[in-house]
């Protein structure tokens, strides 16, 4: 019966890497798809905004290929090199993402000095509009798509590429409403004030993808509710040990690191203590995916609660 389980916990770790990969591969075909799109809609209206909306999804095609190769390198196995995994390497995807898109917003600056020195009236404006039209219900839609499974799945990449193109299209929609202002009022300085905001906005969230990134790869806590999750599970299942203390988590894209120290009666068995470790253990895989549990068994006289406390066995 254990066999089964473990069989069908590994086609299902499988099933969900498969998933997760494609994900990543067709958020670069898209990616370009939409890329296209923009040059076109620049192209025939020569509109500055419209411009700085194309520079971003060129940073959305690079993204996009760095976050499929994280994926790939995330889900390798534990080796001799690295013996607790491979998780990290999405960080690495998020935090070149940033810098890209803080690059992007230089970019876009640098055009908007050279529109406002040599300024230029829009040419066929609405067709233009249109076809930005289209890229960025295509964004809107890829970029819910990414941020739901990124989430479900743990994957930071996946997760940091969503926010991005969701970026894109906020900006997107800001830019549409601007231009569509400009061509009513005929007030040109709008194109480049738009691509200005644009350019600030992706400043903004490029400065918030790394910063999240890197908190990662700090070894960043889970938050209070995760943690007292943790705990709980930990309490329903360590019947027969007298103490738990010491819980320390991190986090490492997918997957989640819990450490503590469970005290047992010094008499007790090595057999014993080994049954209410693999009991806690089996516990936190069936509530939390991707999870690493490492338990330090102390005797009684390593407690820190007082002796003959009944309370919930946490110091």
């Amino acid at each position: 019966m254990a066999a089964t389980d473990d069989m069908a916990a590994i086609a299902a770790k499988a099933e969900a890497r498969q998933r997760i990969a494609r994900l990543a591969f067709w958020s670069i075909v898209i990616a370009c798809v939409v890329l296209a799109l923009k040059l076109a809609a620049w192209y025939v209206t020569g509109s500055v905004a419209l411009y700085s909306d194309a520079l971003e999804s060129i940073v959305n095609v690079i993204a996009s290929a760095a976050a499929y190769w994280a994926v790939l390198v995330s889900y390798k196995p534990a080796d001799q090199d690295h013996p607790f995994g491979h998780h990290k390497a999405e960080y690495f995807s998020a935090v070149l993402e940033g810098v890209l898109i803080v690059l992007a917003a230089l970019l876009i600056l640098n055009e908007v000095w050279r529109s406002w020195q040599t300024p230029t009236p829009l040419e066929q404006p609405w067709e233009g509009l249109a076809i930005n039209g289209v890229a960025t219900v295509i964004n809107a839609f890829w970029a819910w798509t990414l941020i739901r499974a990124g989430r479900s799945a743990k994957s930071p990449a996946l997760v940091a590429d969503g926010r991005h193109i969701m970026t894109d299209v906020v900006t997107s929609v800001g830019v549409f409403g601007g231009l569509v202002g400009a061509i009513l009022t005929g007030w040109q300085i709008l194109d480049p004030a738009l691509a200005v905001i644009v350019a600030l906005n992706i400043l903004w969230q490029g400065w918030h993808v790394i910063g999240s990134s890197m908190n990662g790869l700090m070894d960043r806590a889970v938050d209070t509710t995760e943690h007292m999750h943790i705990r709980d599970i930990i309490s329903a299942n360590c019947k027969g040990a007298l103490e738990v203390h010491d819980l320390k988590t991190r986090i490492a894209g997918r997957a989640t690191f819990i450490e503590f120290h469970l005290v047992v009666d010094a008499d007790m068995t090595v057999g014993a203590s080994h049954v209410i470790c693999d009991r806690i253990e089996d516990a936190l895989k069936a509530e939390i995916p991707s999870v690493r549990v490492t338990i330090h068994v102390e005797p009684d006289d390593e407690a820190k609660l007082p002796k003959g406390t009944t309370a919930v066995p946490f110091a």
